[in-house]
């Protein structure tokens, strides 16, 4: 299995351009549905601050977007974006959701992008010490391990990403998918299927916890919080939005991204 090591910027500078919106539609109705899966799970509220954000840019003849961020008694901050233009070939979608400090459950994390070859990337967040705590690892990432290295294995178009920033590499668990590919019928197939199972599997976590006492949420909610503002701010892709809008919507989108101008609680007590 070969290896990306560019940059998001030098991929869509590099690669002719297309028209990917049947694909991008495609996946907006993926992301979609699994945020009304998850939805169906927990009591979700969007956020006043990002209101505004259901439609941004120009969606008749430009670079456009659409960002919403719900909370709720269990969820932190859940994300469920996109931004691009897919007339061009380029376009990146996210569904994250940050849990409360109720529980340690990872995380879940996922994004597809087409530049306009096909990338995609699901992780569970750790919310701990995977080397120090094992009980953690064998709980949340021994599980995926086998099936991890078998899709290394079997699937040989998908080709492993990289990150060029040492700080977005870091923030990957031993199990995260993150990979580029041709965006053929059967690739686009199988990244539906890992998605899918991923969240249907994280929802069973949830179900499955034991909650975390009293004492200890205020630190384990300041932690994901941290976490959560530095992966966002960090983001090495950030410069795809510079380039379409101004700094300072671009700014905007990405606290939004970590909840920095939020109006509704954090689920800390």
């Amino acid at each position: 299995m070969s290896e990306t090591l560019q940059h998001v910027e030098q991929l869509v500078d590099q690669t002719p351009r297309a028209d990917v919106t049947e694909t991008f539609e495609e996946w907006r109705a993926l992301l979609t549905g699994l945020k009304s899966r998850i939805a169906d799970r927990f009591t979700l509220t969007r956020d006043p601050s990002t209101a505004d954000l259901e439609t941004y840019g120009d969606p008749d003849g430009g670079p456009s977007g659409s960002l919403a961020a719900y909370a709720g008694p269990e969820i932190d901050w859940l994300v469920h974006s996109w931004i691009g233009d897919p007339r061009t070939g380029f376009v990146n979608l996210h569904l994250t959701v940050w849990l409360g400090p109720h529980i340690r459950v990872p995380h879940l994390g996922s994004a597809l992008l087409l530049w306009p070859e096909g990338w995609f990337y699901v992780d569970a967040i750790p919310r701990g010490d995977l080397v120090g705590d094992g009980a953690y690892f064998d709980d949340f990432y021994a599980p995926n391990d086998e099936p991890w290295l078998d899709f290394k294995r079997d699937h040989p178009d998908f080709t492993w990403f990289t990150s060029r920033t040492g700080f977005i590499r870091g923030s990957l668990s031993p199990t995260a998918y993150c990979y580029s590919f041709p965006p053929t019928r059967p690739n686009l197939d199988t990244v539906a299927q890992v998605l899918t199972s991923r969240v249907e599997q994280w929802l069973t976590w949830v179900d499955a916890a034991e909650p975390v006492p009293a004492s200890e949420r205020p630190t384990l909610a300041e932690r994901d919080l941290a976490i959560r503002r530095n992966i966002a701010e960090r983001d090495p892709a950030n410069v795809m939005g510079e380039r379409f809008f101004r700094p300072e919507l671009t700014q905007r989108l990405v606290r939004a991204l970590w909840g920095g101008d939020r109006e509704l609680p954090r689920p800390t007590a």
